[in-house]
């Protein structure tokens, strides 16, 4: 029993070896799209606090999800919140799975960079949706008579840009249209939708995706309609973006342990090494000489159905 631990205990580990060699150079060569996805996130805050600033408290605006769904109460708000954590952390999980299952289908850092890309181009669209119009808010501390409802002018612009993280995250007011929560949940779910591998999850995910809609509205934390629109506004962005980006390289064929593309240099120097062996009367791959049969003086190669007639010797 310890020699089989053992045993797969340094499978494991020459298998994290590996996967880290081959993330590391794909890191390199993917860091300014990783570095400008992260940079963006904190862009989408700062705006996000911003507009907190411009919000006016009044009147609940009337709403079918909050005739229909039963206020849970600022007691229970944190549900929604769990539920949202528990996909994030899921998410993430999966994305570094190729360090430890032998059966993998993505690249981590790849992968990442296409969802940070989704998420930036649903974020541009949210930053431009809630300063056009600023709602007011349903949440219990975006209400009339809420100390956090109104934000006094700051007194420099550096108290903006800390965007007292993480209190001013969590306690902002009028970044409503559309929900941002939606847009995180739903980007994970679409990308394992497409590169995950199991049905059952996957059906799981759109299960949880629908769970976490209306225990959002049920906490009063956005209207009905961020809700509608982050669905229908996500799901075109995710749709129009994955067309305009290379795919993946497919890794479950695992005939090779790195599928990248080759560079313009690489081309270049194989093209000229095969001209090269050309001009010299070579092959370029042994693999392609084929059996030649000699019949009545005439040497036969059945190439696509041509003949190539070659003269004897001394005709």
């Amino acid at each position: 029993m310890t020699l089989y631990i053992g045993r797969e205990a340094s499978k494991l580990w020459k298998r994290i070896c590996a996967e880290t060699t081959t993330e590391i150079n794909l890191l390199l060569d993917n860091w300014k799209y990783l570095l400008a996805g992260l940079i963006f996130q904190y862009i989408h805050g700062l705006a996000a606090r911003g507009v907190h600033f411009l919000h006016r408290p009044g009147p609940i605006l009337q709403d079918l999800g909050f005739f229909l769904l039963p206020e849970l109460g600022q007691d229970k708000a944190y549900i929604s919140e769990t539920v949202f954590t528990f996909v994030f952390l899921s998410f993430f999980l999966w994305t570094f799975h190729p360090f430890i299952f032998k059966s993998k289908k993505i690249y981590t850092v790849l992968v990442w960079c296409r969802v940070l890309a989704f998420l930036v181009a649903s974020q541009i669209l949210r930053i431009i949706t809630f300063y056009s119009t600023q709602l007011p808010g349903p949440n219990y501390h975006c209400r009339e008579g809420s100390k956090l409802a109104r934000l006094p002018k700051p007194d420099s612009v550096l108290e903006i840009l800390l965007i007292n993280f993480p209190r001013g995250v969590i306690y902002g007011c009028g970044d409503l249209i559309f929900s941002s929560h939606m847009i995180f949940t739903l980007v994970f779910v679409l990308t394992y939708q497409k590169y995950g591998t199991r049905r059952c999850v996957k059906q799981f995910a759109w299960l949880v995706a629908i769970i976490q809609s209306l225990l959002i509205v049920a906490s009063r934390k956005h209207y009905t309609v961020d809700i509608v629109v982050a669905w229908y506004t996500v799901n075109l962005v995710v749709f129009f973006v994955d067309k305009k980006l290379p795919e993946l390289p497919d890794r479950t064929s695992g005939s090779s342990p790195l599928l990248l593309p080759v560079s313009t240099k690489d081309k270049d120097s194989k093209t000229q090494e095969e001209n090269h062996k050309l001009l010299n009367g070579n092959s370029i791959d042994p693999a392609d000489w084929r059996p030649r049969t000699q019949v009545n003086g005439k040497i036969q190669e059945d190439v696509n159905g041509i003949h190539v007639d070659t003269a004897m010797n001394g005709a």
